[in-house]
């Protein structure tokens, strides 16, 4: 069996940094292309409300009431994030505050969604993003 020579890694590596190229160029192309973002806040599969992100100023705080329970939601600086859950593992808190498109938060015991969405600025493109 023949060793690798020092041109097969080369190329290796030249291949392995090429086949995350696409993906670089298309994320950053699906972030930049929104001139509105806004937070989808589903509860058990149905919408419970849509809350723009883009242009919104200041801090709001609301309470989500669902069969499983509740959640504390804290909208700042075009971030959301769960602050306090009454679920019994609190996951939905340690995930963080979100903002960019296609990022979510999800609470499983109170059946919540909260998923980062984007108006495109332009309509008439015919790229396809896959997410």
């Amino acid at each position: 069996m023949k060793s690798f020579k020092k041109l097969d890694f080369i190329i290796i590596v030249l291949l392995f940094v090429l086949s995350f190229t696409p993906n670089i160029i298309f994320s950053k192309s699906r972030f930049n292309s929104n001139k509105l973002v806004y937070a989808s806040i589903k509860v058990d599969g149905k919408l419970y409300d849509n809350i723009p992100l883009s242009t919104n100023n200041g801090e709001k705080k609301f309470n989500i009431k669902s069969s499983g329970g509740n959640n504390s939601i804290l909208i700042k600086d075009n971030t959301i994030k769960v602050i306090s859950a009454d679920c019994k593992d609190d996951l939905c808190i340690k995930q963080g505050e979100i903002s960019k498109v296609g990022e979510n938060i999800i609470c499983l015991p109170h059946k919540l969604i909260i998923e980062i969405k984007g108006d495109e600025k332009d309509s008439s493109s015919d790229m396809i993003l896959s997410h």
